[in-house]
This record gives C-alpha cells, sequence and structure tokens, in this order.
C-alpha cells in the first residue's frame, strides 16, 4: 500500500536526524565551504558514478588549477584529465568541462544559469546534475533524484517506478514542495551508510517500521522481527488442519 504524507513527514524527520551523524555528500560540503555555483557545478559533474572520496580528491586538484572559466580554457583536455583522474569517465568529463565556457558565454553570456531546463543544455550536465546544483548551488526548489533516492523510495512503498527519471516525475506530484531542497542530501546519504543496493542493513534501519521493504533481500533483519516472523509461522502450522 502507498505510504500517506504523513508518514513521509516522518521518514523525512528521522532521515534528517541521521544525515548529522555522517559525513556530508561532498557537493554539499563544497557549497558549505566555498558558496561558489561554479566550484559545485564542476564538483557535480565530477561526482557522477564516482565515489565521494574520490570526488572530493578530484575537487580539490581541480580548484587548485581553476578557479573561473577562463583558467579553465587555458588548460588543455589531457590537463583536465590528468587533474581529475582517476574519477569515472574521466575522459568524457575532461572533455565536457572543457567545453563549459563556451557554451555559458555563447547561451547564457559567461552566467551559469540557475534553472534545471537551462542547465541541461550545458555538457555534462543531466536532469540529476542539474537538479543538484539548482537545490544546493543556488538553494532554490529542486527534486534531485538519483540511484539511491530511487531505490529507497520504491522500497519504501511511496512510489512503483521503474526509473531515476519516473521517479523524478511522481516526486514532482507528491513529495510536499518544502521538502525538495533537501531531501536528496537526506536520502543519498542513508543509501550510502544503511539502506544498501544488496543486503540493506535492515537490522540497524531507523525507519524499518514505515517501510515496506519492496523487492528487498537481506540476511540483516531486525531480532524482534525475525522472532515475531517464527512465531507467526509457528502459530500457522499449528492452526493447520490435519490431514
Amino acid at each position: 500500500m502507498k505510504k500517506s504524507s504523513s508518514e513521509i513527514d516522518v521518514v523525512y524527520a528521522v532521515l534528517k536526524s541521521e544525515y548529522s551523524k555522517h559525513r556530508a555528500p561532498v557537493v554539499e560540503l563544497i557549497e558549505i565551504q566555498t558558496h561558489d555555483p561554479f566550484k559545485v557545478l564542476l564538483a557535480t559533474i565530477l561526482s557522477a558514478r564516482t565515489k565521494d572520496n574520490v570526488t572530493a580528491k578530484a575537487a580539490e586538484k581541480l580548484f587548485k588549477e581553476v578557479t573561473s572559466f577562463e583558467d579553465i580554457e587555458k588548460l588543455s583536455i589531457e590537463k583536465l584529465q590528468e587533474i581529475i583522474y582517476p574519477v569515472g569517465f574521466y575522459r568524457t568529463k575532461a572533455q565536457n568541462i572543457k567545453e563549459l565556457p563556451r557554451v555559458i558565454k555563447e547561451k547564457f553570456g559567461g552566467t551559469i544559469p540557475s534553472t534545471v531546463d537551462e542547465l541541461t543544455i550545458l555538457p555534462g550536465v543531466g536532469r540529476k546534475t542539474a537538479n543538484l546544483v539548482v537545490a544546493v548551488a543556488f538553494n532554490k526548489p529542486a527534486v534531485c533524484v538519483d540511484i539511491h533516492v530511487h531505490r529507497i523510495f520504491n522500497r519504501l512503498g511511496y512510489l512503483e517506478t521503474e526509473t531515476p527519471f519516473d521517479t523524478e516525475m511522481e516526486l514532482r506530484r507528491s513529495l510536499p514542495e518544502k521538502y525538495w531542497t533537501t531531501f536528496n542530501s537526506y536520502f543519498v546519504s542513508f543509501g550510502q551508510n544503511n539502506c544498501f543496493p544488496i543486503d540493506p542493513r535492515c537490522d540497524r534501519c531507523p525507519i524499518f517500521d514505515y517501510c515496506s521493504r519492496i523487492n528487498v533481500k537481506t540476511k540483516f533483519l531486525p531480532e524482534l522481527y525475525l522472532k515475531s516472523k517464527r512465531s507467526l509461522n509457528s502459530a500457522s502450522r499449528n492452526d493447520a488442519p490435519d490431514k
């Protein structure tokens, strides 16, 4: 059964509290440290399909070399590749970063746009990246959906969607807008630290009672839950008619 808005309110509050116990995702850290949309945009591009610790190291190296689009123009693609290696798809990302100054100048007069539709015009910027930049760099409502958000909302039973894009569209319709700017950080952190793709840690899950565990297979379940299931199975066998 689909979760109600009141249950999502509780889930959001719990995951917000859990978020404070873990290191913030790298893009949020960069925003907190710099308040610079330029650096948030580049870090977000680097972060796609890359672990946070790798992104953080690559971003640190990159920002020693560049602080503006003019700095990027001075670097060769080969140099950019060297700087950002070993982020995932580093060759493609270097090419996209190299193209950014030209597109920003031609399409937006040298200023980073602050809407999802405009940001997706930029090389290397899909909807997830665009929504994250809007929410983190510009603090505007945006529904950023990555694989963690897609997985968790479907496991909860709040949505039944096939792709992250479908999840984004459904959340735009059903998730209260007051949560749009921040929910991604909380759900991503929860996905990285607890609700794993394989064998999620349901035994230590703070929202276990609010989760339908749709398509969840795990060897980690709370002992009380396992005892309850064993008791129910035993009672069911005892109540079964004799053959």
